[in-house]
């Protein structure tokens, strides 16, 4: 039987996050949209067998609070970021080692914290489709990393999350992994992206947020319909 994944996400401070979007939602209505994709991809992960446990790592107690309602764990921010590594990266090394350290050597998985269109489905059938010791899932666009999976315990998860990242982790050895898996590779940078994403259908926080702003909504796949290909609304 494969081994179960231990996940890892990190979230910057509210404040700083998506300002990509600004030209589509006001300041004080980006950290919401963070909460609420957050919400949606750590409940899609906490959901998807094969994962063992998720793990956050962030700075900020709103989001510290949030997904430990949500069933995750919190890692703090390291406090010193090594040159010539970016505090996403850093973040995400450091998960990854305090998973190793609480549960021992085990198999891990770095995720984007932006992806409403998720769902267990996607990940599940994700992680059974490799058995290459570094895998990774380029987004949407097929330059950046929304997944970068280790199935060798004895490896470091090394995160090169960042401009042209898929490219990157690939060079390092990673197998990049073709399945489709519309969910899981929407991640959200841009409006455009947003509404790629409430086209394929998000989860029932963003769901409730966009119908909030007046963003029009596709139907969202149950688990049990998404295989047949239909919809349920």
């Amino acid at each position: 039987m494969r081994p179960s994944v231990h996940a890892v996400i990190a979230v910057k401070s509210l404040g700083l996050a998506k300002s990509r979007l600004s030209p589509r939602l006001d300041a004080e209505h980006r950290p919401r949209l963070v909460l609420a994709m957050l919400t949606d991809t750590v409940t899609a992960a906490v959901e998807t067998r094969g994962i063992a446990s998720v793990t956050v790592v962030t700075p900020d107690p709103t989001v510290s609070e949030l997904v430990r309602g949500l069933g995750a764990a919190v890692h703090p921010e390291p406090d010193i970021v090594p040159a010539h590594t970016s505090g996403l990266n850093a973040a995400l090394a450091a998960g990854a080692a305090a998973i190793r350290h609480r549960y021992g050597p085990v198999d891990l998985l770095a995720l984007q914290a932006d992806l409403p269109a998720l769902h267990p489905t996607e990940l599940c059938d994700m992680l059974s489709s490799t058995g290459h010791r570094r895998s990774v899932v380029a987004d949407h666009e097929g330059s950046g990393t929304v997944a970068l999976l280790v199935r060798d315990e004895a490896t470091a998860l090394n995160p090169l999350f960042g401009p042209d990242s898929a490219r990157r982790h690939i060079a390092d050895g990673a197998v990049e992994l073709l399945g489709d898996w519309p969910g899981l590779r929407q991640d959200v940078d841009t409006a455009a992206d947003l509404e790629r994403a409430a086209a394929l259908g998000v989860g029932k926080a963003t769901a409730a947020l966009l119908r909030e702003f007046g963003v029009s909504l596709a139907c969202r796949p149950t688990e049990d319909l998404r295989r047949a290909g239909s919809t349920l609304c």
